[in-house]
């Protein structure tokens, strides 16, 4: 287990024992590990029960539990109070910002234990009168039910690319003659995903690899089979003859409307029995889409006149942009993030812990702003040619306005300007609230510009195209936020930036050295929103860049 889920059993238990009224120093402890856990940037599978006892603030107790899960998967504890607590109610503890006391009220008053049961009773307005809740918090809670409902058995792109690559990898080998590809979502490359899909062309029977212990088979028709791997994902595997694999290869990989477009587009003609993707598109008379851009019929039009654009690739990411420090909330020192920039292939750095505001994330005081910056002055000196740019992620307060007064803010090399407090607004304050912040002189890139969390949370509602305008004309760029959980700027919207000469910043928010790799998880929605590395912000050399960010 990685130390992030160890961290979240955690978490968990200290839900479940807060929701069944236990001893609050023990949940405090609770909590306290789960912070603590995932700020560990050793792993805990590899370290001693001494080491691991020795961390700050984890006992005897937590230790013994900690090497619990390392070795079986399981808590002892948290079993017992996941038998005594009803399923939908466990579930209630999954929905963001819905915490353990509200749902204790909800589950003995009202005798309620499912979401859907739940949802019910907000339709049914029998919330109000109950204590701490009123109609404004029924409302805002059955948003929150509705949206956890529809994402419910639905993944991040990020929590099953491993497996599908284990899996694609386990099923060559079994079947060594036969050629075996992704298909479908994980193909095209979307942030949320349903099923892991598998194209096997082979002129054999595929049923060795249901023998293996890497799948379990559900269901089997002719050319269809659904399966779930070790870890009780979903899968599905379509089959066909090695001499139609290029067919089948384009349609299992493309979307609904993109393909009846393509159908439509070319009546008359045969796609049957082709052996490469490649030969579809030179019947069609068409340059080849890769399967990121199959959304759409849109990106046909674009085939057709010849204007596909070259899309980014992960290789063109010269600087990594928004990442954090033990100077805020970090997990990693400034010298540490640097140097593992570098060793990346990185050519700089911009440091962005949160500002003064984000007391929540030990927010930097002015003092310790400039205690940073004499820092990167030295590591500039010796890391040199590498450079590390300082920066900050200025929280947008309620009126719109940046944290810290002018005199500090005009100090920083570049600014990310993000909302993370008072979440709940409508479209127009919203959009009011980072329409200033896009217009004030410092705001360098608009940081994840909705909020959300995907499968989570939704995000506040803005005017897209408001945002985007003003961002052209006060010559603000917009992050992607690659944390695989955000991916916020929306692909979606990115012809729309693009098209008013807006540049994205393919961000990573790190918290960690290992988080800088989720630039991977930003290229990805990058390349499906058609992003080209001349229009990408961190793409740019640190000449470039400079340049930029000094205008």
């Amino acid at each position: 287990m990685t130390n992030k889920e160890i961290a979240n059993k955690f978490q968990e238990l200290a839900s479940l024992m807060e929701l069944h009224g236990e001893n609050k120093f023990k949940i405090r402890s609770y909590s306290s590990a789960y912070i603590t856990l995932r700020k560990q940037s050793e792993p805990l599978e590899e370290m001693s029960d001494e080491e691991i006892g020795a961390i700050k603030g984890v006992g005897k107790a937590i230790s013994g539990k900690i090497r619990e899960l390392i070795e079986s998967g399981e808590m002892e504890t948290m079993k017992k109070y996941q038998e005594i607590t009803p399923q939908g109610i466990q579930d209630m503890l999954k929905i963001k910002g819905f915490g353990p006391k509200k749902i204790s009220v909800i589950w003995k008053e009202l005798e309620v234990e499912s979401v859907g049961e739940l949802l019910y009773a907000c339709n049914e307005n029998r919330l109000v009168e109950l204590n701490g809740f009123g109609q404004k918090t029924q409302a805002d809670l059955k948003n929150k039910l509705e949206y956890f409902l529809v994402s419910k058995n639905k993944f991040h792109y990020a929590s099953l690319e491993k497996d599908a690559n284990v899996l694609l990898e386990k099923m060559q080998k079994a079947l060594p003659d036969a050629q075996v590809s992704w298909v479908g979502e994980m193909r095209r490359a979307c942030p949320i995903v349903n099923v892991m899909e598998f194209l096997i062309a082979t002129d054999k029977s595929i049923d060795s690899i249901f023998e293996e212990d890497f799948l379990i088979l559900e269901t089997k028709e002719a050319n269809h089979f659904t399966a779930k791997n070790e870890n009780e994902k979903p899968v599905t595997i379509f089959t066909c003859s090695k001499n139609e694999y290029g067919s089948k290869l384009f349609r299992y990989s493309s979307s609904d409307e993109f393909l009846k477009a393509f159908i439509k587009n070319n009546k008359g003609l045969d796609f049957k029995g082709l052996q490469k993707e490649e030969e579809v598109f030179e019947k069609a008379n068409l340059p080849f889409i890769v399967p990121e851009l199959r959304e759409s019929a849109e990106v046909l039009d674009l085939a057709k006149t010849n204007q596909l654009p070259n899309l980014i690739e992960e290789s063109d990411i010269k600087g990594v942009i928004h990442s954090h420090s033990t100077y805020s909330d970090g997990i990693n020192t400034l010298r540490e993030m640097a140097e593992y920039s570098k060793k990346l292939g990185y050519d700089y750095l911009g440091i962005t812990d949160h500002s003064q505001a984000a007391f929540y994330a030990n927010g930097l005081k002015e003092d310790r702003v400039m205690k940073q910056f004499a820092e990167i002055d030295v590591l500039n000196e010796e890391l040199a040619p590498f450079k590390i740019f300082k920066g900050i992620e200025s929280d947008i307060l309620n009126d719109g306005s940046l944290d810290y007064p002018t005199d500090v803010l005009r100090q920083f090399d570049f600014i990310i300007a993000s909302v993370h407090s008072n979440l709940k607004m409508d479209k127009e304050k919203a959009t009011n609230r980072l329409l200033k912040a896009i217009e004030n002189r410092y705001t360098t890139i608009l940081g994840h510009p909705t909020g959300r969390l995907l499968l989570s949370r939704t995000g506040y509602p803005i005017d897209h195209k408001k945002i985007i305008d003003a961002c052209a004309t006060y010559g603000v760029a917009i992050e992607l936020n690659s944390n695989p959980y955000r991916l916020d700027l929306d692909w979606t919207w990115i012809p729309y930036a693009l098209e008013k000469g807006v540049l994205i910043s393919i961000n990573p928010d790190a918290h960690s050295t290992g988080g800088i790799h989720d630039i991977h998880f930003g290229v990805l929605p990058a390349r499906k929103g058609r992003l080209t590395k001349e229009m990408c912000l961190n793409a740019k050399s640190v000449e470039e860049f400079a340049q930029f960010i000094s205008i």
